[in-house]
């Protein structure tokens, strides 16, 4: 049977065990080995499985995954989110729909230094519901705000669904992190104008809160400054040259470290947040060795290359084939966790990106804003099913009919992404 038939089949098998509910890390590494195994042969699978864990699990770059996992669990459980949400609750104090202003912008800030935009979508809906059905909020706008506001974390540098695609491409994850800070900005002023439009349109769905002064609103600016400090640290900082991404997670995460010291985190809250932490870690580390195992079989049976030919032989215009992969993203982001589709897909569609020319930092930053799509849209959207778990009183129906205004305004930023790649670009090229 010939490499390409083997992968293709290989490729078919993996779609099926996902569907039927097998462990996306655990598939991989069945069918990279397996198919592995059929295309060079057992003897070389068995030493595969012998140096892929150890070449994942001792790659300096990836050390940065826990450090950046650590800081958010710290920023989580230091109290630094309450204090995030108060701040900029105060300082939208009055207007329509401030609550769930100041709610997108909290999940933006705190994704700033947790990378992650499940635990940021999980940590604000505790923080910020409460307060918004308090008020009164539409149940829909709130929880829609907050799903939205979550995804920010997977775009906002430091990121850690660009880092891993920085790695899984050897792409600078410098260039990455600064690639993906105008996109995620965009966001966040996206979901702004969102709730906007959506005051104007229906202003039942909200009542104006609490109105605040500019003294008080001033004030209310200390509770930023932990998260803008450890942001700019870590940003300026890789920026600068003065350490690499990998040392700026370390630098970040002692810096969180020392503010939950400092705010009375003791034994049991640390002792926590790095069981917390090494939770999380194993299951993208255990992924990644997945990743690893089964790109090495794609990359032998050479189907990835196989379909780049064909995309030749059809003499498709770049921005046609990028479409098709994006359109991809899409369908697959509706039932895929947004990390395990990375790790499976980018092996694949890599080396079509570049038989085509396709810039491989902006294609990294429009596929991250896709993949963010599929954390909010049905039928699986894990923000969702997290503010869910969050909010049991809360139908699913609900916050997917309050999510929706934000999706499309997701399509316009990445439309304007894909229209105008120096958006991207500007700061990595200057």
């Amino acid at each position: 049977m010939a490499s390409e038939t083997i992968g293709a089949l290989g490729l078919g098998l993996l779609l099926v065990l996902m569907i039927l509910r097998v462990p996306v890390a655990l598939t991989m590494l069945i069918i990279g080995v397996g198919g592995f195994s059929q295309v060079i042969g057992w003897d070389a699978a068995i030493s595969m499985v012998k140096s892929v864990p150890v070449e994942v699990l001792t790659n300096y770059s990836f050390s940065a995954v826990p450090m950046f996992i650590l800081m958010g669990v710290l920023a989580a459980h230091s109290g630094m989110a309450g204090k995030l949400f108060e701040s900029t609750r105060v300082i939208c104090g009055g207007w329509k729909g401030g609550l769930a202003i100041a709610a997108v912008g909290s999940c933006g800030i705190f994704s700033a230094i947790s990378g992650s935009s499940l635990a940021t979508a999980s940590t604000m809906t505790r923080v910020a519901l409460p307060e918004m059905e308090r008020y009164g909020y539409n149940r829909g706008l709130a929880t829609g705000a907050l799903a939205a506001g979550g995804t920010l974390g997977i775009m906002i540098p430091p990121s850690i669904a660009l880092l891993i695609y920085a790695i899984l491409t050897e792409q600078s994850v410098g260039d990455m992190f600064m690639a993906g800070l105008i996109p995620g900005l965009m966001g966040l002023l996206f979901y702004s104008l969102t709730v906007t439009v959506m005051m104007r349109l229906k202003p039942s769905l909200a009542v104006p809160g609490q109105p605040t002064g500019w003294a008080e609103k001033l004030a209310s600016l200390a509770g930023l400054v932990p998260f803008f400090a450890v942001f700019l640290l870590i940003i300026l900082g890789i920026y600068f040259g003065l350490f690499t991404p990998t040392e700026g997670a370390s630098v970040g995460a002692f810096a969180t470290l020392v503010y939950a010291l400092a705010k009375g985190m003791r034994g049991a809250g640390l002792w926590q947040a790095i069981q917390e932490t090494l939770a999380l870690s194993t299951v993208v580390f255990f992924m990644l060795v997945g990743a690893e195992t089964l790109g090495y079989f794609i990359s032998v049976s050479r189907i990835s290359f196989s379909i780049s030919d064909y995309l030749f032989s059809l003499h498709l215009a770049p921005i046609v084939v990028l479409l098709c992969i994006l359109a991809m993203y899409f369908v697959l982001g509706m039932f895929m966790d947004a990390i395990a589709m990375l790790v499976i897909t980018v092996p694949v569609v890599y080396p079509i990106i570049q038989a085509v020319g396709i810039d491989p930092v902006w294609f990294g930053v429009i596929t991250v804003l896709t993949v963010e799509l599929g954390l909010i849209t049905p039928p699986v959207g894990m923000n969702v099913f997290v503010i869910k778990a969050m909010a049991p009183h809360v139908g699913l129906g609900e916050i997917f009919k309050g999510v929706t205004p934000f999706i499309v305004s997701d399509f316009v930023r990445l439309t304007l992404l894909i229209l105008f790649p120096v958006l991207s670009l500007y700061l990595v090229t200057g």
